[in-house]
């Protein structure tokens, strides 16, 4: 057995790394995952459920950091939730409320992201955060954000046509949505689709321009103009509902432009993700840390690759999960490919306002679907405070 000792922490006790291997092995098994060589699998039909399951620890960690903030804001967040009978489906008339650091609205985004059954990341660079309210009643619909994209994306980079060397000049004009989706009760009304399509809105494009046009990157130190002429997203269980199909007319369309590899460090997040980063602390290692010094976003992903090797393990065997998740594009320029290509340099925007997005999404999914399904008049927002502090799922309204 391996005397070698690591320190991790936060956790206040010493582990050998023979310790710290078991936990990581004990922690995959109870999440479902079955052990095969050197890697580990999930054995069966990956459904969206299955999907849920395997984020479920990681989510019930994240609501146990949070509870005292529940318990704190909870009771006056909560009010911001609209109930059933206060929908008329017919009224509903979206406003982009953007989210600004330490805010009412930033303690709302917080709490309402907390729904989550995939849980929410916290972006990184580049962030825009917002929250979409019902003017008919001043309730929230849902919420959205957009952050740094990965800088490795196969799917992406092949369907742009990207070399290396273009995606590191031009990756300035995209920006990832890493968090998108509709509350309940208008969660029941397709409301994603909604909320999604507003991300293609001429006032996220204006808010982008005037948060980051002509502003100097924090890891190169440059001033680019970057323009937005681009968003991607990705699934969150499989193949997605929200995104599949939609277009709107002369307006933002989610084109699905591949699949992720089933690569990442998701099932090891949370309480071990910690430990693996303070075994590194321990060595002195400066990817223990590295996250705040604009290393990006694949930091986690360094963290934990460095880490399992130096504990014996194939970085590359544990995080390939084999989760595959579907990639969409969604431009919002005429002229995307030629941007990002540097072919030409005058944007071609075909962005519409936020009214006449939500006009076409209420005629074609919203009301009917109230029509069919009166399920949302049934909601009750007691319901929010006892999913975050009893740890029920997001999907069990």
């Amino acid at each position: 057995m391996s005397t070698e000792r690591c320190d991790p922490g936060s956790s206040n006790h010493l582990l050998t790394t023979d310790s710290l291997r078991k936990a990581i092995h004990t922690h995959l098994l109870s999440l479902g995952f079955s052990k095969n060589g050197d890697g580990y699998f999930v054995d069966g039909e990956l459904t969206k459920q299955r999907i849920r399951d395997l984020h479920s620890g990681h989510r019930r960690e994240v609501l146990e950091r949070n509870r005292s903030f529940v318990e704190t804001h909870g009771p006056e967040l909560v009010h911001h939730f609209a109930t059933g009978t206060q929908i008329d489906p017919a009224s509903i008339d979206p406003e982009l409320v953007e989210v600004k650091p330490d805010s009412l609205e930033s303690r709302l985004f917080r709490f309402a992201s907390l729904l989550w059954s995939v849980p929410v990341s916290q972006g990184f660079g580049r962030r825009l955060r917002f929250l979409v309210r019902d003017r008919q009643n001043g309730c929230l619909i849902g919420l959205f954000a957009l952050g740094d994209p990965v800088f490795n994306l196969s799917a992406r980079d092949n369907w742009i046509g990207w070399t290396h060397k273009d995606r590191s000049q031009r990756l300035v004009h995209v920006m990832d949505a890493y968090v998108v989706g509709a509350l309940p009760p208008y969660s029941f009304l397709i409301g994603g689709k909604l909320v999604a399509a507003l991300m293609g809105s001429k006032e996220v494009k204006d808010a982008y321009e005037r948060t980051y046009l002509g502003k100097q990157s924090i890891i190169s130190k440059k001033r680019k103009r970057a323009r937005l002429v681009l968003l991607t997203t990705t699934s969150a269980l499989g193949r997605s509902s929200i995104y599949n199909r939609l277009a709107i007319p002369e307006g933002p369309r989610f084109i699905r432009i591949g699949v992720t590899k089933g690569f990442g460090h998701f099932h090891l997040s949370g309480e071990i993700f910690e430990l693996l980063r303070a075994y590194l602390e321990a060595l002195g290692h400066p990817y223990a840390s590295g996250h705040r010094f604009g290393m990006g976003p694949n930091w986690k992903i360094r963290v934990v690759r460095t880490a399992l090797e130096k504990l014996g393990i194939d970085g590359n065997a544990i995080l390939r999960h084999g989760i595959e998740r579907e990639v969409y594009a969604i431009p919002l320029a005429r002229n995307w490919r030629d941007i990002l290509l540097d072919n030409q340099k005058n944007v071609r925007s075909c962005v519409l306002p936020v009214s006449e997005i939500a006009d076409f999404c209420l005629r074609r999914w919203i009301i009917p679907r109230a029509v069919r399904d009166k399920r949302y008049k049934r909601f009750a927002r007691y319901r929010i405070m006892e999913c975050l502090l009893n740890g029920g799922p997001e999907s069990a309204w």
